[in-house]
């Protein structure tokens, strides 16, 4: 049996679990399966994620706005262009704009301030969809990329910072919408899983908080598309039947905060790529 047909048997193994209650051997198989069809197509030769990264260098580069300037002197955290080590310490309070910030935040910031650029474009495609590419996504996974190998390692020591952590852990735990939902309802305990997806425990540092959280930018096979943690949130909120938090909002970075906090230590490897 070639390796197509074992996750498809795979995948109808588990269906039938599912359906009649049967032990959960047949999903672990095919969780099984379908992590070596990832680990296939990971090679940066092999991963589209990459496509994504080598446009964002462009972007990267590319004089915009009314100052027709580059985004190479947007200072991230750790001076002006400086790239390598960025993303992994995102995100973090910046003096110059008195705000607790994530990546998408700050480029943001940068276009406006330094490039002169009006951004309403940019977030009209802050999520790419047929025929309609997305900036940010591409920016994302070219600077995060920069940071592959090293260690999520946001920064605590400012008080915004502390208040952003604690403001995130609130959003993470408060429940509402029509499901009275909650962040921790799918992702405060241990084994949870929707379809064939294991679901992350995020009530507490881990190694699956520092797993997921290392892999975003991820490049989504199903969707065909480079997604950002931007997206990942909203869609979570969507999905829980939430109002639809606003893009680049003080409250999705806080719950980004608190996210990292508990993935202190998870190795970047991006873009991944997921289902």
């Amino acid at each position: 049996m070639n390796r197509t047909a074992a996750v498809v048997a795979a995948c109808g193994l588990t269906a039938l679990a599912l359906l009649w209650g049967r032990p959960t051997q047949a999903q672990d198989a095919a969780e099984k399966e379908i992590e070596r069809y990832r680990a296939m197509i990971s090679d940066p030769m092999s991963n589209p994620g990459y496509l994504a990264v080598d446009r964002g260098e462009n972007l990267w580069q590319e004089k915009r706005g009314s100052k027709n300037v580059s985004l190479e002197g947007c200072d991230l955290g750790l001076g002006a262009g400086k790239l390598d080590g960025a993303f992994a310490k995102l995100p973090r309070y910046f003096s110059d704009a008195d705000r607790v910030m994530d990546l998408e935040q700050r480029l943001l910031w940068c276009m406006q301030n330094l490039q002169g650029l009006d951004t309403k474009d940019v977030v009209a495609r802050r999520f790419s969809g047929p025929g309609k590419a997305s900036d940010m996504e591409d920016l994302i996974a070219f600077i995060a990329n920069k940071s592959n190998g090293m260690k999520i390692d946001v920064s605590l020591s400012h008080p915004r910072e502390q208040e952003a952590a604690a403001v995130g852990e609130e959003m993470f735990y408060r429940r509402g919408g029509v499901n009275d939902f909650s962040c921790a309802t799918c992702h405060g305990e241990e084994g949870k899983r929707i379809r064939l997806q294991g679901l992350p425990n995020f009530s507490k540092p881990g190694q699956a908080a520092r797993e997921t959280m290392a892999s975003w930018p991820t490049y989504r096979v199903s969707q065909s598309a480079v997604r950002t943690m931007q997206h990942r949130l909203w869609d979570c909120y969507r999905q829980q039947r939430w109002p639809i938090p606003e893009y680049a909002s003080d409250g999705i970075t806080a719950l980004t905060v608190f996210l990292q906090k508990q993935a202190a230590g998870g190795e970047i490897n991006v873009p991944s790529i997921k289902r």
